[in-house]
């Protein structure tokens, strides 16, 4: 079975698929203090029930990197495949620096490369909201990388005397009669907003039929006050990417 490991800022997610068939996820915190030791008894308890013969990691995270992939080839013996710009994944990356370019956003582009054959906009809703743009050539033209809902939230309040930490919810109207609603029109309708308004300057650019692709935790919190309906949204997207990396990489090995 597959390990997909996706290393984010915040939480680190763990896929298990079998074949292309997924099977199960986990999330951890992206914790830097812990030691490769905990991280080992973290996952021999998560994936006690699965045997692990491949795994490919997608990090964002440089000090979590190595604790991990080691922490992996201690408790299944397997060793692991980093993603990283220099991975030859069919995707051309045009941007002006390549090796600026996570590997999760490297990973998202997959998927939808393999899905579609039109230009797709794939918006990622984590600790950084991102935009993915690749077009219809397969080509990675480029992106947007905004503030994240939550990491909006934390900075108001961490950056103010008065405004209270929140957490991330449904607002119910725009003109907020007290301070938590005034807070959740701000950050959602104002996320919303800006998503809906990035979204049309991009088609206008790209000038072409495009796809947009939602995926990342507050995709569907975000996704009911936008004027612009997903073609499709995937929770799962960046765990796909990463399996048909490791799948392509596997095939290119064996030839």
């Amino acid at each position: 079975m597959l390990l997909t490991v996706d290393i984010g800022n915040t939480n680190i997610t763990l896929g298990i698929f079998d074949d292309n068939k997924f099977l199960n996820e986990f999330r951890i915190p992206s914790d830097r203090d812990l030691s490769i030791f905990e991280y080992e008894i973290l996952l021999k308890s998560l994936l006690k029930d699965f045997y692990i013969d491949g795994c490919v990691i997608a990090s964002v995270v440089e000090e979590l990197t190595s604790k991990f992939e080691t922490a992996i080839v201690n408790s299944f013996c397997v060793y692991p495949f980093i993603v990283s710009d220099k991975t030859l994944t069919g995707i051309k990356i045009k941007i002006d620096n390549p090796s600026e370019l996570g590997a999760d956003r490297i990973a998202n582009a997959c998927a939808v490369s393999d899905s579609y054959d039109s230009a797709v906009i794939v918006i990622d809703f984590g600790t950084a909201t991102t935009f993915d743009i690749i077009n219809s050539s397969k080509e990675f033209l480029g992106g947007i990388i905004m503030p994240g809902v939550n990491t909006q939230l934390k900075s108001l309040k961490n950056s103010t005397s008065k405004l209270p930490k929140i957490d991330a919810s449904s607002c119910k109207k725009a003109i907020g009669t007290n301070t938590q609603d005034a807070i959740l029109s701000g950050v959602i309708l104002g996320c919303a907003c800006a998503i809906d308004g990035l979204i049309q300057k991009c088609k206008k650019e790209l000038n072409q039929d495009v796809v947009i692709i939602g995926t990342g935790g507050y995709c569907g919190l975000v996704a009911q006050y936008m004027n612009t309906k997903f073609d499709a949204i995937d929770p799962l997207l960046t765990l796909k990417g990463l399996k048909n990396i490791y799948q392509s990489q596997k095939i290119k090995n064996h030839n």
